[in-house]
């Protein structure tokens, strides 16, 4: 079975569009991680809303989750202006199996396996990478291609391959910079 990986004609072309993002004056991208992870603890509370009505059978949890879901969905309007597709739905489910995979890296460190803890944190964090490269449109639908591996390959100037690197790898790298939590 094929994975889907992303094509970058050219990693020039790349960097300016992290540039062009990060430039924008409108756009606080420490104040969008926030939002970003409060949204985040907003899906994992419509999760605990579910199970809670669920295993108590009172609905009243199901007005809660209503009322959570609906908040959840106007503050991701804040970080997805516009999107094609399944961007929205797409970026709802990365940003809630990159908590979940966290969660799991916790609880995995509480039992001292550092190794496997790493591992999900490692998952989490290239999800987490992935949407803000999706919704910052680093990474589009023109980007996306099959292939047989999960490699990035960098054209250089010359059009010659110049190497290749994970596309997790790199949006990670990319993210890093251009979202900063300490910026003031």
């Amino acid at each position: 079975m094929s994975s889907i990986t992303y094509m970058i004609k050219n990693y020039k072309d790349l960097l300016s569009k992290v540039k062009k993002v990060t430039a924008q004056k409108e756009l606080d991208l420490s104040s969008g991680e926030d939002l970003s992870i409060g949204i985040m603890n907003l899906i994992s509370i419509e999760e605990h809303l579910f199970y809670t009505s669920q295993k108590t059978k009172d609905k009243k949890y199901l007005d809660l989750l209503n009322e959570v879901r609906l908040m959840r969905t106007d503050l991701l309007k804040e970080i997805i202006k516009d999107y094609e597709g399944e961007v929205w739905c797409i970026s709802k489910h990365l940003l809630s199996a990159s908590m979940r995979l966290m969660e799991v890296g916790t609880k995995e460190l509480k039992k001292n396996d550092k190794k496997k803890a790493w591992d999900m944190f490692e998952k989490a964090y290239k999800l987490y990478s992935l949407f803000w490269g999706l919704n910052l449109g680093i990474v589009g639908g023109k980007d996306i291609k099959q292939k047989n591996d999960d490699e990035i390959d960098f054209l250089d100037e010359k059009s010659k391959k110049g190497g290749s690197e994970s596309v997790f790898s790199k949006l990670g790298s990319l993210v890093q910079k251009a979202i900063d939590c300490c910026r003031e």
